[in-house]
Order: C-alpha cells, then structure tokens, then sequence
C-alpha cells in the first residue's frame, strides 16, 4: 500500500459538484492499494498515519501527532500511486488492485483509522471522479509504502 500524506489546514471531496467530506485541521491521505496488501499493511500504516509527530507544538516543532491535536483524517483512495513509469510515458496501471480486491481493503483501513484515531475518519468515494480541495500546511507531505518499510 502506497500512501501520500499531507498536512492540511482544511480540506474537501466534491463529487459531481455535492460535497462528501470535508475536514479542517488535519491529514489528507490518498491511499493506493495493490493486491499484495493484507491486515498487517494495514495495522501497520494506519499506525503510523495517526502517530506521525508532524504538527508543531508550543515551540513550532513538528513534536505531535493528528491524534494528539485531536485533528480529522481525510482518507481518498488512488489508484494511481501504483503507477509505473519504468517504461515510455503512459503509466501502467498493472500493479494497483481491481476493485473487487480494492474496496474490502479500503474498508479495513477506514475501520483501523478510526479506531486508531479514536474518532470517525472522512473519506471520498472508491472509484468516484472526485475533486480534491486541500490547503497544504507547511506544506507538509510525507510518502510512504508499507513495502518499503524504512
């Protein structure tokens, strides 16, 4: 699982020009999910996402975690981070999951994030055309693979 975090002084999923979700301080993660992905990847990531000290405390350190600033969570899944660009210019799309696999995966993670953060987790719509507002805290983006575990 491929995740791209980012700290965000708000952000907002429009689908269709109806709005899903919304948070204000927080995380906006994007998630992509390829088929190897299982229940430790997903212990293991959600773990990491709620605990990360990427928010400033009282002496503008990056010292404290979402949970700890009892800040939202905004999950959005995306396929396209499985993306390989090995070969020419149009990525393949071969390693990211079918639906089928995809969806009870991104279901496990929404369930691990809340119980996680202590608290009800936002998301977009698996598979929608969604439209994506965030405005970048910092900006503050962290890349992480649970494959790739450093």
């Amino acid at each position: 699982m491929k995740a791209v975090i980012q700290r965000v002084a708000k952000s907002a999923v429009t689908i269709e020009n109806r709005a899903k979700s919304s948070i204000n301080v927080g995380l906006l993660v994007f998630i992509g999910i390829e088929d190897a992905d299982n229940d430790q990847d997903i212990k293991w990531l959600s773990n990491k996402i709620v605990n990360l000290r990427i928010f400033d405390d009282e002496n503008k350190v990056p010292n404290i975690s979402v949970k700890d600033i009892n800040g939202d969570v905004l999950l959005v899944s995306q396929f396209t981070l499985q993306a390989s660009t090995k070969k020419g210019n149009r990525p393949s799309y071969l390693k990211a999951s079918k639906p089928e696999i995809a969806i009870p995966i991104y279901e496990k993670m929404i369930i691990q994030l809340e119980m996680d953060l202590g608290k009800k987790i936002f998301t977009g719509e698996f598979g929608g055309d969604m439209k994506v507002d965030l405005v970048n805290d910092g900006p503050v983006t962290i890349l992480i693979d649970t494959k790739n575990r450093e």
